[in-house]
């Protein structure tokens, strides 16, 4: 903790379900600020009231935080000490707090983060999928038509891609991953660390005939882990997407050598090279 009247934010991460996961040290914080800024401030104080804490709670969600942020600055710059807690797990992550954490950094203030329980790293530690490489997305767009066009545009990725989802659109997220990834395999985590904790493993329309004929596994807060797209794949994708540009600058009438100099500038790699591809291109097209 810092020494007192010097102020400072605190980013304490808070349980994902088992309560048991919280830090001593965010214990502590808890117990000696002056504040707590919380993204539900019902559902925080019943974490306060089971620790036995006593903390004035200030309400910090999606739709207020804008307007938090020059009250919270005043706070921690007059020297008080603040705590800012999400609902669950580690604050940021898909949660409220960024313009906050920000505005404190960009005033010289200081900001303390207090490491624990996140859904997001709780679940790949778990899922048996590749974690050298992956692509946080959050929760995708309610609509299914954005929400393919997001997938569609993350299909070639070769990192693991973790996404976030509520109950009632599970199984449409899983008809979307079926209908843009094909097979691929597809880790669906539910209720993490809490009593009816469960993976399921398989492609998405095998865990959405799962789901089907168990209402129970469409219950709690999930995260959707999808395996990388095969590197040949992803190189096939991308040879394609140049051939693709290069025809339509072509088609467009643009010469060989300045279509080798936009090529260049959009996709990277020499000139000469994309030259030597335009020149492939036209001979074939003779």
């Amino acid at each position: 903790m810092s020494e007192p009247g010097e102020g400072a934010l605190y980013v304490v991460a808070t349980p994902i379900g088992n309560l048991d996961d919280l830090s001593a040290r965010a214990v502590e914080v808890l117990g000696q600020v002056d504040l707590v800024a919380a993204e539900d401030t019902r559902h925080s104080s019943r974490l306060l009231s089971h620790l036995g804490l006593q903390v004035s709670l200030m309400s910090l969600h999606d739709h207020n935080e804008a307007a938090r942020v020059e009250k919270l600055r005043e706070i921690v710059a007059a020297g008080q000490q603040v705590a800012l807690i999400s609902d669950a797990g580690t604050p940021l992550i898909s949660d409220p707090g960024y313009r906050v954490v920000r505005a404190l950094r960009d005033a010289g203030l200081r900001v303390v983060p207090i490491p624990g329980p996140c859904a997001l790293v709780t679940a790949l530690s778990a899922a048996g999928l590749p974690t050298d490489r992956f692509l946080f997305e959050g929760f995708l767009p309610a609509r299914s038509g954005t929400r393919r066009n997001r997938l569609n545009a993350l299909s070639g990725m070769t990192a693991t891609l973790v996404f976030y989802e509520a109950p009632h659109r599970i199984v449409a997220l899983l008809e979307d991953i079926a209908a843009i990834f094909g097979e691929r395999e597809v880790v669906v985590a539910r209720e993490l660390t809490k009593t009816f904790e469960t993976f399921l493993v398989g492609s998405a329309f095998q865990l959405q005939q799962h789901m089907a004929s168990d209402d129970n596994q469409t219950r709690g807060e999930f995260v959707v882990m999808v395996a990388p797209a095969p590197e040949r794949k992803h190189e096939e994708h991308a040879s394609l997407e140049a051939e693709q540009l290069l025809m339509t600058l072509l088609d467009e009438g643009v010469g060989s050598k300045q279509a080798a100099a936009i090529a260049s500038r959009l996709m990277g790699g020499r000139k000469g090279e994309w030259y030597q591809r335009v020149l492939t291109l036209r001979e074939g097209s003779v």
